[in-house]
């Protein structure tokens, strides 16, 4: 798994919830696979931990990971489900969405009205 941080790309913590949500969406990491230690990624990217912990927080809070004292974050079994196709859809939805200076709940409400 490769993270990388830009200087232009939102903050360090958002970065990595972006990265990390794309690659779990798109399949590139499977459903248990674990994440490396919130102390592990910030020594590699030379950050605070506090900032990985952000990140893993969000990434929790939408479903997209798990984690467990003793066992790590790991990538939750249903979010690894999403079929590619689905995945890359939303991607597309999201990227228009913000081109257009729509809210994600703007976008959301588009989907439900799509359903």
């Amino acid at each position: 798994m490769i993270i990388t941080l830009s200087s232009t790309g939102g903050t360090p913590a958002e970065q990595i919830h972006s990265q990390l949500r794309g690659l779990i969406t798109a399949g590139r990491l499977a459903a248990d696979e674990r994440l490396p230690s919130v102390r592990q990624l910030a020594s590699d990217l030379g950050i605070a931990p506090g900032t990985v912990a952000k990140a893993y927080r969000q990434l929790e809070a939408e479903g997209l990971v798990a984690s467990r004292v003793g066992a790590g974050t790991r990538v939750s079994r249903s979010a690894a489900s999403v079929s590619r196709s689905v995945a890359e859809a939303a991607r597309t939805l999201a990227d228009a969405a913000r081109r257009e200076g729509l809210t994600r709940e703007d976008a959301e409400r588009v989907l439900r009205a799509m359903w």
